[in-house]
């Protein structure tokens, strides 16, 4: 029999970010089809018996920003900096040689790491052993750099042709969205295949128990107050400020929960998010401080939740985004079958919204009809009840697990053969 030994690699596998999510989905997915999985990144929370760190995968290692920063200033490249580039693409060529050794991987799955510039000697590294080793790949493209304009001034533009994605006989390329394959195909000639976000519709979230009693009293929403949860980053694509002005002009008292950080893109937005809600004088909170990838508690004695803890209680979710990759957040809300507020983003419009889910919209702004709609769903239980009955029933059709399953399984078939024969020889 042939062993199925997968690694996964790229910056972090670790925390609630879109790339870390759906990579333990595959994993999982992956794991239910005979294979095992080990990881590799800058940073982990991932059993140690399958985990390879190297923390110079990671894009906020001091070294890599630095690089990052430099290719990303200018459009003439120092010879010093290629010089730079190519020591530490030496060095984790080296890691991923020995990382494929220590586990004995025989399929890579590059998670972002051949998409988006945030790591480049890494790209480069990795090119070169899918080159050298011919092993089978799977490129998993999340964010490809052409949707981000910090990244369109360069220094880089021959590495980003070599490895950002490398085109590559060996290599299948995996993206997320229909726009990513259209471009895809239209900037490179790689053709690629199409697989979603999911969630695990057929198992459902899981019950409530005694620990999340407390959630409204934690974060002070009194009994009479909309919970109206933005279970986002604070980062500007968002769109917060809709979320905002929403709370603002429903004739509900309503309080604006925002359960995530800036991250590692500053914290101008946020300081704008705030000075908005005062001007619009409603009551916003940033609730990072409680809510992480573990229950716990804090050092004052206040209980630490994971986002799936906050979703049963909220009465709204906003999901204004302008841009996403596909839109985790949204399948989280209706795997929790809450209403939801969306904003008609490129990808929600081209592959979400035309299988029929039935959301609050809006189109770039809040309209007289998103208020009047939002509080006709909001005091109409058997409408809200007959929405979310809807858009599971969508979910499970489209992107469960089962949808997951079938799509890596011919992955797999592809790359190894039917290997369900060899019981039978």
């Amino acid at each position: 029999m042939i062993s199925k030994r997968v690694g996964f690699i790229s910056f972090r596998f670790a925390g609630t970010d879109g790339v870390s999510l759906e990579t333990g989905k595959w994993a999982t997915v992956l794991n239910q089809l005979g294979c095992e999985c080990f990881f590799m990144a800058g940073e982990l929370d991932t059993a140690e018996d399958y985990s390879f760190t190297e923390e110079r995968l990671h894009f906020q290692h001091p070294e890599v920003q630095a690089i990052c920063n430099e290719s990303f200033s200018d459009t003439l490249r120092p010879r010093q900096l290629t010089l730079r580039i190519h020591d530490m693409r030496l060095l984790l060529k080296s890691r991923i040689y020995e990382f494929i050794k220590t586990f004995n991987i025989n399929l890579i799955v590059a998670e972002n790491a051949l998409t988006i510039p945030l790591n480049i000697p890494l790209a480069l590294a990795l090119t070169e052993v899918i080159s050298e080793t011919g092993m089978p790949v799977i490129a998993h493209h999340h964010d490809f750099f052409w949707e981000r304009k910090r990244f369109l001034r360069n220094c880089v533009w021959d590495y980003f042709n070599m490895a950002f994605p490398p085109h590559l006989s060996n290599i299948e390329h995996v993206v997320i969205n229909t726009s990513g394959q259209n471009q895809l195909a239209l900037r490179t000639g790689i053709s690629s295949t199409l697989i979603p976000n999911v969630m695990n519709f057929e198992l459902g979230p899981p019950p409530p128990d005694d620990f999340i009693s407390s959630v409204r009293t934690d974060l002070k929403i009194a009994d009479n107050e909309l919970f109206v949860l933005q279970p986002t980053r604070v980062v500007q694509r968002k769109g917060i400020e809709h979320a905002v002005e929403l709370v603002a002009r429903i004739s509900k008292k309503a309080v604006l929960v925002i359960s995530h950080a800036s991250g590692d893109e500053g914290h101008e937005y946020q300081t704008r998010v705030q000075e908005y809600a005062d001007l619009m004088k409603i009551r916003a909170i940033f609730v990072d401080d409680i809510i992480k990838e573990t229950r716990g508690v804090t050092e004052d004695k206040r209980r630490i939740y994971v986002l799936e803890d906050i979703y049963p209680h909220a009465d709204l979710i906003t999901y204004p985004s302008l841009i996403e990759g596909f839109g985790n957040a949204f399948l989280e809300a209706i795997w929790f079958r809450k209403p939801i507020l969306v904003n008609n983003y490129s990808i929600y419009a081209t592959d979400i919204r035309p299988k029929g889910f039935k959301v609050i919209e809006m189109d770039n702004f809040i309209s007289s009809e998103t208020i009047r709609f939002t509080e006709k769903v909001l005091n109409d239980k058997e409408l809200e009840r007959e929405m979310a009955d809807v858009n599971y029933s969508l979910g499970l059709r489209y992107y469960s697990y089962s949808i997951l399953r079938n799509q890596l399984k011919a992955v797999l078939t592809r790359h190894f053969g039917d290997l369900s024969l060899e019981s039978d020889i």
